[in-house]
């Protein structure tokens, strides 16, 4: 016969022990939680999706732990609905639940475009990789926009030297970006997919083929165009105060990729100019 379990009227709480090492901690937290989501699109739909989260807090030295259950309690106060506010509003939520100085928190989720073919105007859904990254500092709050977009990159230097055809690949086109003001995910999007080679569509017919097949070969482009021309793109636009963009070719005739990146922050430009 099994015996009663005693009731037990106090739980010591570990997590808030002293620690005697004295050495403070810079992130301590949870990875790789999935939690649904619903982001609003420009078409005004909402999608439903899943996002992957990373959170994290600053720990002091005098704590043996932190509470790793507040981090999951956080997620689902917040419930499905997250938008760049809400999610700036979990960031100095989880500091003060968790007595943190600063905290993290990163959010990744695949976004669908629904496209229509250049030519057959079939439409189909584009997946983009989109992630929220923020940050509390001296209690300064940052939230930053990542978007993964993949379009065709075609070499110029191959064109110039081939008596016909050139080679292209597939490209990866990833813009982290800093805003003062909203901005749309597929605004985003488009920036990048219109300085690529040519952009990419879930469905084509073969009108549509023989389209990016030849503005492709119309529009090459190095990975150290695509990153300057995004750069010319995001300088004219107010709204974003500084961005990092990278570009990723994998090659097609070598084993290996061409990647390039540039970082700029107009807050520190202007301050070096005045």
């Amino acid at each position: 016969m099994n015996k009663p379990v005693p009731a037990t009227t106090e739980i010591p709480d570990t997590q808030n022990s002293l620690d005697t090492r004295h050495i403070a901690i810079d992130k301590v937290g949870i990875k790789d939680i999935k939690h649904p989501i619903v982001v609003s699109d420009r078409s005004g739909r909402e999608q439903h999706t899943v996002a992957n989260f990373n959170m994290y807090v600053n720990l002091p030295e005098e704590y043996k732990g932190t509470h790793m259950s507040r981090f999951v309690e956080i997620l689902n106060q917040h419930e499905y609905e997250i938008t760049v506010q809400s999610f700036k509003r979990m960031i100095e939520e989880m500091t003060e639940r968790l007595n943190a100085q600063s905290g993290d928190i990163e959010m990744a989720f695949p976004y669908f475009v629904n496209k229509a073919a250049p030519i057959s105007g079939v439409k189909s859904l584009m997946d983009y990789e989109v992630s929220f990254i923020g940050q509390i500092r001296d209690a300064k709050t940052e939230v930053l926009v990542k978007v993964l977009v993949p379009v065709t990159s075609l070499c110029p230097c191959s064109k110039s030297i081939s008596d016909y055809g050139a080679h292209n690949q597939r490209s990866h086109i990833t813009a982290c970006v800093r805003m003062t003001d909203f901005i749309w995910i597929e605004e985003l999007i488009d920036v990048i997919e219109k300085v690529a080679s040519c952009e990419l569509y879930g469905l084509l017919k073969r009108p549509d083929e023989k389209y990016v097949t030849e503005r492709a070969y119309d529009n090459p482009k190095f990975v150290e165009d695509i990153v300057r021309d995004v750069a010319v793109k995001f300088n004219e636009d107010d709204r974003i105060l500084g961005y990092t963009v990278e570009s990723e070719n994998f090659e097609s005739i070598h084993n290996h990729s061409a990647y390039a990146m540039l970082s700029y922050d107009k807050d520190k430009d202007n301050k070096k100019k005045s």
